[in-house]
Formats: structure tokens, sequence, C-alpha cells
């Protein structure tokens, strides 16, 4: 039988699952949650938090603290170290080491054979089934799966355990029905130095019959720009005639959006989003061009803390899910068969729809910028970023934003470094339209504009070609589904960057 029709057989009986969580969400999770705390009994975690007696989420809430990394660094040691039934039944062998982080600390979060299977492969896959539902005439799986991915490096301690990248985690134990379809080669793959493992991976892939692509938006325009250059051509389509899908996500999409289209202008080249964190596979765009459908049965039970009154693990009000509002705000909380327990996990979302429970991920608990009260959020940033480079014909590779502080006489602001890959015309122009755009998806940051009332008109530096690169290699974080923050409330990450040469500061006073 041939493979679509069996996988056809799959999708239907799997979007019928999708579909009773739709409609059941509470009840779902619910479930999952008396799962969860089953198996949580077993651990030396649930034994000291008294898993033995809860019997409901409100014994769970008092029983159990709010947790960040700080609070289960020591309890993930002592599992990379090799000791059992820790945070999850039995062995934990593969540790994601964070990509959330720009500090110099790193963090390693457990990943276990059931968060792997029941979690990020279950998403995987439901992202495949939702697309064939879709798109049921489909010839996807008779290209190659090009996996843009990360790195992997032994772990010394245990010479049976590893740490890397989720991706890398991910690939070196996939499926042999993924496997025999994915390039490039598992050692150009995982290879660590980027600049090279990116003309590696042009060179294996460009003579393949590409149908797909998984990867961060960045490094994928990175990799598919480079092998137009080595090809001489301006249509990736002219290199791949079969490609038809990308699936993509650790990033925006909004400030890459437009050349992707530049390089692939077909209008049966699809996009679909996921929300896939080293923490778990949370989300997975299930309408075409929609937000994401919130995936209730991947072992995950959600928890929520309104930003409005978020105070870290020392917040008061957490919900569950059917108390939610459209709209609102909020930093998400996770348990999880990975063995984290009412985890902060640093992403914020906001509620689009609760019938079904849909996000958009609109940020980080530390990457926002409110010294004014302006309660700027990275998708405000990316909204606004998206809609100035449209304006302007120009394309962008990254940014990153922090407060110009109040001084005497003077007025607050905000300073942004902007990347672009097209640079506009008229670098005054893009800066009026990048203030003009903030304005109008953010009235705390009209309000503050106003008269330049609390903020003045933004500086905006102009960088150089490669300046993230630099700033990312210089932290050891180059490559991968390591990010640049897009928005910091203390100046510390611009004036990191700006130590490094840049170009041209546009200072325009508003007219």
């Amino acid at each position: 039988m041939p493979f679509n029709a069996i996988f056809g057989w799959i999708i239907k009986k799997r979007i019928h699952q999708i579909e009773l969580f739709r409609k059941h969400p509470v009840e779902v999770q619910k479930e999952w949650f008396e799962r969860l705390i089953l198996n949580g009994r077993r651990t030396e975690f649930g034994q000291k938090y008294n898993f033995g007696d809860i019997e409901n989420y409100e014994d769970f809430q008092r029983n159990v603290p709010l947790q960040d990394y700080d609070d289960v660094k020591d309890w993930v040691t002592r599992a990379v170290n090799g000791e059992t039934d820790i945070l999850w039944p039995g062995e934990t062998l593969w540790f994601a080491k964070s990509s959330g982080t720009t500090s110099d600390r790193s963090k390693f979060i457990p990943v276990t054979k059931d968060s792997l299977e029941d979690c990020h492969y279950k998403g995987g896959k439901d992202l495949l089934a939702i697309y064939y539902s879709h798109f049921p005439s489909t010839k996807l799986y008779k290209g190659k799966h090009l996996v843009v991915g990360g790195t992997a490096e032994q772990n010394t301690l245990r010479p049976d355990s590893y740490t890397g990248d989720l991706s890398s985690i991910i690939l070196k134990n996939l499926p042999w029905w993924v496997e025999i379809k994915r390039i490039p080669s598992r050692e150009t793959a995982l290879m660590s130095e980027w600049e090279e493992k990116i003309e590696k991976l042009a060179e294996e892939t460009m003579d393949e019959d590409v149908s797909s692509i998984s990867g961060v938006p960045s490094w994928t325009l990175v990799l598919l720009n480079r092998i137009l250059e080595k090809k001489g051509k301006k249509d990736i389509r002219e290199v791949w005639p079969n490609l038809e899908l990308l699936m993509h996500g650790g990033v925006s999409f909004k400030p890459y959006e437009k050349e992707f289209r530049k390089i692939i202008p077909h209008d049966d080249m699809h996009y679909i989003e996921s929300y896939n964190a080293s923490e778990g596979f949370f989300g997975i765009q299930d309408e075409i061009g929609g937000d994401l459908l919130l995936m209730l049965d991947y072992g995950v039970f959600f928890e929520f803390i309104p930003m409005s009154e978020y105070k870290g693990t020392k917040s008061e009000k957490v919900v569950g899910i059917k108390d939610v509002k459209v709209g609102e705000n909020y930093a998400m909380v996770i348990s999880t068969n990975g063995g984290l327990w009412r985890y902060i996990v640093g992403d914020t979302v906001r509620f689009t729809s609760v019938k079904p429970y849909r996000v958009i991920v609109s940020g980080r608990t530390k990457h926002y910028i409110n010294v004014f009260g302006e309660e700027l959020i990275v998708d405000n940033s990316d909204t606004a970023i998206k809609q100035a480079c449209e304006q302007t014909n120009s394309l962008i590779k990254d940014y990153t934003a922090c407060p110009v502080y109040m001084e005497e006489g003077k007025q607050g602001g905000h300073e942004w470094i902007v990347e672009f890959t097209k640079e506009p015309e008229d670098m005054a122009v893009f800066s009026k339209l990048l203030d003009k755009s903030l304005r109008e998806v953010n009235s705390d940051y009209d309000a503050k504009r106003t008269s330049d009332l609390t903020l003045n008109f933004p500086v905006v530096h102009k960088a150089r070609t490669n300046l993230f690169d630099d700033w990312l290699k210089s932290k050891n974080k180059l490559g991968g589904q390591h990010k640049v923050p897009r928005l910091s409330n203390d100046r510390s990450i611009v004036e990191d960057i700006l130590k490094l040469k840049h170009s041209t500061v546009i200072d325009i006073k508003q007219s």
C-alpha cells in the first residue's frame, strides 16, 4: 500500500483525537493532570511535595510551589549525574541545552523517553497530519525532508547520556520512517561550527529533491540564500521544484515572511508554525495562516499567570485553562512528562480564542520594555518592524531594543539596533514608520509618545552586516535555536552589542 494511503488512514484517526480535545479541553487536561500526579508520586520530588495527598488541582496548588530554573537546578544536576526517580520515574538520559537564555549560565532541561515520544515526536507527527488533512493530494513524502537542526555534545559525566539543542536530541532518536527521508547526513546536521555548517548543508542538500524544510526562520534563510548564490538562481523552486512546505518555529515569522516569499514566490508554497520549546511541544498552527492551537494531550498540564499580576515564583494568582480570558497576556506554567512541575517557562502567550484554545506567543517574561509604563512586548515590536519593512521595501535579518533612561533635562526613549538583508533607501523614513506602527499597535506607547510627553522619538542604529552573528559568537551562542533577545528592560545587551563595530546612528526629531 502506498505510504500516502497508509498515512491518510493514520491522519483520520489522529484528527479525530485532536477534535476531541478541541471540544472537551478541560476534561482532557484533567485526565493528563491525574496521570502526571500518579507518575510524580514515584519520584523524590513527588515525595518531598506530598504528591500522595494530591487529589485535585487545588491540592496541587497548595502543595507544590511555582518553580523556575534556579529552583529545579539541583534536582536536574542529580538526574544528569545518573540518579533515578528524581523528577520523573526511571532514568533520564537526555538534557536539552536551553536556547531561551542569553546569559553565560547554561540551562539543562530534562528530556525523558515519555516526553520525547508523547510530546515532541507526537507534535511532529501531528503537524504533518494537520498538513495532510488540509492538502490530501500532497506528495510530501516522495521528496526529502531538510532539517536545519542544532548541535549535540557528549555529557562527559556519563558516556550514555548527552546534551545539546533539543533539535539535536530529536535528531539522534528519530524513528526510521522519518530518518530515511531526512537530510543532511547526521554528521553535518550535528556540526557545532555554524559558519562551516551552513556551507556543508548547502553542498549536501542543493542537488537533492527537497519537498519540505523544518527550522528556525533566520538560519533557514541564511541557508537558502547561500544555496541560491551557489546555484546562481533567484527562486528556490528552480533548485527544488517540489518544495511545498516550511515548518518553522523558535522566533516570530513576521519579520522574515517577506524575504521567504521573495525567494519562493509561489502561492502553493505553504508555511506552518509550531510552538516547540526545550520544555515541551505546546502548539501547532492548525488552520493555514491562523493562530496556534494549544495541544492539550501531549503530557503537559498548563497553568497561566496574568502578566498584570506577575511576580515570578512569588505570583499569587495562577489559573487553569478554564479560567483564561481572550486578549489577556499570560506567563505560561507547565507540569510535564519530562519531570518539570509548576515550571515557569519564561514565555508569554495571549489567547485569541477559547473555543478552541488558540494562542500567539507574545514575548518573554523578561523580554519587554516597561521603564516608562509603555508595556511594549515582542508581539508589538515584531508587528511594527514587519510593517515598517513592508512600507520601505526593506528586509530585516535581526533587531533588538532597550530603554534610554531619563537624564536631567532630557526625556527618556527607546534605542534600537536593526540589521537588514536589504536596507531601506531612507533610514529616517524607516524610523518614522517604525515609531508610527508602534503607536498604532500599543496604546500605552502612543500615550507616552504624545507630544514627547515621556518618550522621545526612538534612536535607531543601522547595524553593519553580521553584527548580531558576531555578538552571538562572542557568547558562544552562534547557530541552532539561539537568538538575540528582541526587547530588554535594561541597557546591558544593547551596550554590549554596541561595543562591537556598528554603523550609522539615526536620531530623527519628529517633524
